[in-house]
């Protein structure tokens, strides 16, 4: 088995959250009059903000208020498959995309991690290159996309355990693992790298995450700057 890179992706390798642009996207491009529903979704974020409702649950008003209870596949795959389009053109750094590059070259397995929305994460992950995606998981009822999540927010605690259920899967739970992310959030992924006798790997890190990976001596690179968000802890 290879050794594998890991990267999160919302201000990894785009400079900004997808979330709020894929529900913006979807909305003028299928629905337009959804958008007069986006006063709502400020008050979810206000909501999620001050810990009143949590990540998962904003997702799913979000996906409620924006794409409707349900979604046909075909329909969601085109407009995935246009999104990924724009964000790749316009929303990633390019550090990041020679850096998958030089990983690839290493023949390194490339796996994406993040707590977005699997349905769309897979459009631009492929586009990207990457072997696998862990991503927040969509639920389907039958072929059609439901607002409700199929599963954990692949945040925090909750992305380690996704890895480790990857990793058992992928038959490679002792693959020396490298891992990119930008937040704190996710320090326990990077333990799970270093417990790899991998590499832990700040990128263009939060304040918090900068001063944890300087106190334990992981690389830290910067790619660019993120679009910082007030919704965004730490």
């Amino acid at each position: 088995m290879a050794d594998i890179s890991i990267y999160d992706m919302d201000r990894t390798i785009t400079r900004s959250g997808t979330w709020t642009p894929w529900l913006l996207f979807w909305a003028r491009r299928e629905a337009p009059l959804r958008l007069l529903l986006a006063p709502l979704l400020v008050v979810a974020l206000t909501a999620y903000a001050t810990r009143l409702i949590t990540r998962g649950r904003l997702k799913e008003i979000g996906h409620r208020l924006f794409m409707g209870r349900h979604v046909s596949r075909a329909r969601l795959q085109a407009a995935a498959e246009a999104f990924a389009d724009r964000t790749i053109a316009d929303n990633v750094f390019p550090g990041a995309i020679d850096q998958i590059a030089a990983d690839r070259a290493e023949g390194r397995r490339l796996v994406v991690a993040t707590a977005s929305n699997e349905y769309y994460v897979r459009a631009i992950a492929q586009k990207l290159g990457f072997d696998d995606v862990i991503a927040t998981p969509s639920r389907w009822d039958e072929d059609r996309l439901h607002n409700r999540l199929g599963g954990e927010n692949c945040y925090g605690d909750a992305k380690r355990r996704l890895i480790d259920a990857w990793l058992a899967r992928a038959g490679a739970p002792d693959g020396h693992m490298r891992f990119y992310s930008d937040h704190i959030s996710d320090q326990p992924v990077f333990e799970l790298a270093e417990a790899t006798g991998g590499e832990a790997v700040a990128a263009n890190p939060s304040p918090a995450l900068r001063a944890l990976a300087t106190a334990r001596g992981w690389r830290i690179v910067v790619w660019g700057e993120p679009v910082k968000s007030i919704f965004e802890r730490a």
